[in-house]
């Protein structure tokens, strides 16, 4: 039995979808790339936004055409199960978020080799589609925020916390299997260990510290930081533990008062600047960046030159821009004053102009600056290698440093690189290589 698995949208769902591989190399079943080869096609889809949904269909589309067993599972089948059954018959399984707990089941059921058991979907049981010096954790589902944009809660359910020992042991596992850098992913991180605790507190300081004891672990990265949830107490955390990296991933969507009361977002101008300024002038090396809407129903011009302002006067390192999406079932969706979706492009493509000088200038400071870089890989025609210091998350928003080496290199190993060049959202540098 072979099988191929396509996974569509965030590093979440990613995690889901290496679960997913656990569970088929744990019973035998050959992972092939190439779909062609496969008995089995699984696709683990997203249906966050409509860009999303639209990948997720044309694929599902694209892979049919193989004639072989169809699988589809993700945040789209649990959103549209019962369109996907009506438009898509030829599908042979569709896997629901909340059939989760029964997929190896499910799988048994559907593949004709008796032969082939597979287990449950376990966190301990992954198989990494990307780095293993750089995997992603998975600290809780769902999310409370109810943004009214936002389809997550319709889709993932209320915000679930994992249990602290269970994660630390996936650490663990993970580190001894070369893992140097953890990065901890949620819907709202900050909000980690609130519905465990007794008090509502936040446990997401004690996870940072206790996952940056684990040995072989250099640096510990927290992506989706809720503005208004990020507490002294963590900053501390920050501050005070070297293997946490000083890097603050802070989606504030826009930072007109009234669209951020439409959009059901707390927190304000203010609370951003301060937040901010704190952030800065106790880790000065911190790298902010941040996620933005535009388009937003009743977005006006003033609204959006706000935005641009703001943007100016309070640079983000990263940022990733989004276009509003009408999505259906959210309080948005029927909001009045929708905006034209030109009006969208032109607002997208002004801010990513804005962002694209503001990187520009920020990169060129780095020069003669000294990276501690974690290599990821190497281009043998190049002969350069590709890493990243704490000041890049792996994702598709952040670049690489890019770098010679007179030493050959390992994925894994690590090294300090001296900049000298920056072009686009790249630095480009030389390893201080060892004597």
């Amino acid at each position: 039995m072979k099988a191929g698995l396509i996974s569509l949208g965030c590093a979440k769902n990613l995690v889901d979808s290496e679960m997913i591989l656990g569970i088929l190399r744990n019973a035998n079943v050959k992972i092939v790339a190439d779909p062609k080869l496969a008995d089995v096609i699984i696709i683990n889809t997203c249906g966050f936004i409509e860009s999303a949904k639209q990948e997720t269909r044309e694929t599902i589309i694209e892979m049919h055409a193989f004639h072989k067993k169809l699988v589809v599972c993700g945040c789209y089948a649990q959103r549209y199960a019962e369109k996907l059954k009506q438009e898509m018959p030829f599908i042979d399984q569709i896997i629901t978020l909340s059939e989760y707990p029964h997929f190896g089941a499910i799988l048994n059921n559907l593949f004709t080799d008796c032969n082939i058991k597979c287990g449950e979907l376990d966190f301990d049981n992954r198989m990494l589609a990307t780095s293993p010096v750089s995997p992603y954790v998975k600290i809780s589902d769902g999310c409370n925020n109810r943004c009214a944009y936002c389809a997550i809660p319709l889709i993932r359910g209320s915000f679930r916390s994992r249990q602290l020992p269970d994660i630390i042991r996936e650490c663990i596992i993970l580190a001894s299997n070369g893992a140097k850098e953890i990065n901890v992913i949620s819907q709202d991180t900050t909000r980690y260990g609130t519905d465990l605790t007794k008090d509502g507190s936040s446990m997401l300081p004690e996870l940072l510290n206790q996952i940056s004891e684990i040995p072989g672990i250099q640096m510990v990265r927290v992506l989706y930081l809720y503005p208004d949830e990020i507490t002294d107490q963590l900053l501390e955390t920050f501050q005070k533990n070297p293997k946490i990296a000083k890097y603050f991933d802070i989606p504030i969507q826009h930072i007109s008062a009234t669209l951020l009361r439409q959009m059901n977002r707390r927190g304000d101008e203010l609370l951003l600047i301060e937040l901010l300024n704190k952030i800065k002038k106790m880790m000065p090396e911190a790298i902010l960046r941040t996620t933005l809407i535009v388009g937003f129903p009743g977005e006006t011009e003033s609204d959006f030159n706000q935005l641009k302002t703001f943007i100016s006067d309070y640079p983000f390192d990263r940022m990733g821009v989004f276009t509003y999406s009408q999505e259906e079932d959210t309080i948005a969706y029927s909001l009045p004053n929708q905006i034209d979706e030109n009006i969208k492009i032109k607002r997208f493509e002004e801010i990513m102009k804005l962002q694209k000088i503001i990187a520009s200038k920020r990169n060129k400071a780095q020069i003669g600056t000294i990276h501690h870089t974690i290599v990821e890989n190497y281009d043998p025609q190049s002969k350069f290698y590709y890493g990243r210091s704490y000041a890049f998350a792996p994702d598709d928003v952040d670049g690489y440093i890019v770098f010679q080496s007179q030493k050959k290199l390992l994925s894994g190993d690590d090294i300090d690189v001296k900049i000298t060049a920056s072009f686009a959202y790249d630095l480009i540098g030389d390893a201080i290589d060892e004597k």
